[in-house]
């Protein structure tokens, strides 16, 4: 890999993006990073040995690749400063909500693609949902699928707004599974390990350990009294629709 990749953000994200794209091969000079914050500075250089830069410049005109891994709220201002450098580059946004309009429209190019990644791709196990406006080429696709690549697994959407759905499913799902093992932590259980290794659906798997009339069998009937699913069918809407509006609250034409 010889190409030049500028980093929006230095945070979590970008940093197992980097990270992965090192281990391909990358050389961390072929690197440059926009990271304000000292900690984040700091954690770069000592990681990947890369100095990130605290403001946009002239070193950000040579990427070929400019990902955005920056804050919603954030990602106007941030655009604004970045854009005069980087009008021939490729863009990939990995920030939740903020349409592909808005960010074609700040930084004056259709070469965007959206990505909506979670956070098991700080360990390489992620899966993330893709959207490609229509001037990406197939050129351009196969760069970004080498670069989630090593986030993990990856999916390629044909609508925009299929990311709100895959944001509430799958980039706050981890949080769903931590809230429940927390939950069963405290009650001193487990049983992710065996969902991960087994072949059938955790509705079979469900099935044979809850024998009617049994201890497992009154948990399941309490969760069901309590419309446990319907709730959980809720927060997923809720995370959808959230999604959808920071698109509206920090997106602009």
């Amino acid at each position: 890999m010889s190409e030049h990749i500028a980093f929006i953000g230095g945070g979590n994200m970008a940093s197992a993006i980097i990270g992965g794209l090192i281990k391909q091969g990358l050389a961390p000079a072929h690197i440059d990073v926009l990271e304000p914050f000292a900690e984040a500075q700091t954690k770069l250089q000592t990681s990947f040995g890369i100095t990130a830069q605290p403001q946009a410049g002239d070193f950000l005109a040579k990427a070929d690749l400019v990902v955005w891994a920056v804050k919603p709220q954030t990602f106007k201002e941030a655009a604004q400063a970045v854009a005069p450098h980087t009008g021939n580059a490729l863009h990939l946004s990995v920030a939740a909500g903020i349409r592909s309009d808005s960010i074609a429209t700040w930084l004056g190019t259709e070469r965007v693609v959206r990505a909506m990644p979670n956070t098991p791709a700080l360990i390489g196990q992620g899966i993330s949902g893709l959207f490609a406006r229509a001037s990406v080429t197939a050129q351009d696709k196969a760069r970004i699928d080498q670069v989630i690549a090593t986030t993990g697994q990856s999916l390629w959407l044909d609508a925009e707004n299929q990311l709100d759905v895959v944001t509430a499913l799958s980039g706050s799902g981890p949080a769903y599974v931590f809230y429940f093992m927390e939950a069963m932590t405290t009650a001193g259980a487990g049983a992710s390990a065996l969902a991960q290794a087994s072949d059938e659906s955790p509705q079979v798997l469900r099935q044979r350990v809850t024998s009617k009339g049994g201890t497992t069998f009154a948990a399941i009937s309490s969760m069901e009294d309590n419309d446990m699913r319907a709730l959980f069918i809720d927060a997923m809407y809720a995370a959808r629709e959230r999604a959808k509006e920071l698109g509206d609250e920090f997106g602009a034409a």
